[in-house]
């Protein structure tokens, strides 16, 4: 174990935002400044702050009080770090013309996937899991995923109340590409007729007959579909927006492609609304702030471990590290049980 400032660490978080990040980096940072074992500099951007030797200095003064807030104070993108200038070379020389160590990245799927490609060629990595979706195998939850159902939740109870005023039936799209954590845990807390995920295909006839059954209740009819549900007749998950610099497809619109129909085969005046970036933005959750706050803390120690290509992840109440490989290996999806225990609510 490095001891006495020994370490410097580079951290950078990259991917899409979520409301925990800066924990993160405090909880890191200021172990490292208590304990007096490693220093910080922060990458602007993601990996654009390293290919392109974008540093900021990260230290006591830099990360007070910011745990309460949402975002990145160090910026992100979904860079890519083997394109451009980038690439192994890039990396290694930037960290040695800066005197680094090794690396902090704190990202989801497509960040790991590329700290593990890092790793295998000797760079020193360590990460930290952000998937809003909470869609990581290895760690049972992520930050930000309990900020962004708390205000799923928030804004499904709003839509019932303008609802339940017009007799409408209300669709509500929320995060979620490949797993549907988000739309199942903010649907049953509102109290939701209908919750489509990806794990699960349904047919636009058990759909319509589970609107219909609420509204002959006399309710009025809350749906709730993750971005990346697909119904059984569709090949993919609804995409009309191209695809990221991992070229993975932009998703988004189910809520909006579903809504008209619903309201063609019901006869129910629907409406959606697709609460997107709302659910990353603001003040991450008490939950969210502790969590991030040990990942943070933990990261650090497996740097100190020279535990390279590993990261850090909560499992019961414990914080381990595990291999990239095995965080990566498997989607964390919705089991059918979890998934069945809620359908015996729909309609």
């Amino acid at each position: 174990m490095q001891q006495n400032g020994d370490m410097r660490i580079g951290i950078l978080t990259s991917g899409g935002d979520a409301p925990g990040l800066n924990a993160v980096i405090r909880g890191a940072v200021l172990t490292g400044s208590q304990t007096g074992t490693a220093d910080f500099v922060g990458f602007r951007d993601g990996w654009r702050g390293l290919v392109e030797e974008d540093l900021l200095p990260l230290g006591r003064h830099e990360v007070k009080g910011i745990s309460k807030q949402g975002g990145t104070i160090i910026g992100t993108s979904r860079t890519n770090p083997f394109e451009g200038i980038g690439g192994v070379d890039r990396v290694n020389e930037v960290m040695k013309r800066n005197g680094i160590d090794a690396i902090m990245a704190i990202g989801g799927e497509g960040t790991l996937a590329a700290a593990k490609r890092l790793t295998d060629a000797g760079v020193p990595i360590v990460g930290v899991p952000k998937t809003v979706d909470n869609d990581l195998g290895a760690t049972d939850y992520s930050f930000g995923f309990d900020t962004a159902v708390g205000i799923a939740t928030d804004a499904m109870d709003r839509l019932r109340t303008t609802g339940d005023s017009h007799g409408r039936c209300m669709v509500a799209e929320v995060m979620g590409r490949h797993v549907g954590w988000i739309a199942l845990h903010s649907g049953m807390a509102a109290g939701a007729h209908v919750i489509l995920i990806p794990e699960r295909k349904t047919s636009f006839a058990q759909i319509t007959e589970w609107v219909t059954s609420a509204k002959d209740r006399g309710r009025a009819p809350l749906v709730v579909v993750a971005e990346g549900f697909a119904l059984d007749n569709m090949s993919d998950a609804h995409s009309e927006r191209g695809l990221d610099t991992f070229g993975r497809p932009r998703l988004g619109g189910i809520g909006e492609m579903i809504a008209p129909m619903i309201e063609d085969a019901t006869g129910i005046e629907t409406r959606a609304t697709t609460l997107g970036h709302i659910q990353r933005g603001g003040t991450p959750s008490a939950f969210d702030r502790v969590l991030a706050t040990r990942l943070g803390m933990a990261a650090l120690q497996c740097a100190l471990d020279e535990n390279w290509g590993h990261m850090v992840a909560l499992q019961r109440t414990n914080i381990v590290s595990v291999p990239f490989a095995e965080a990566l290996g498997k989607l964390n999806t919705v089991p059918d049980d979890r998934y069945d225990e809620a359908r015996v609510l729909f309609g």
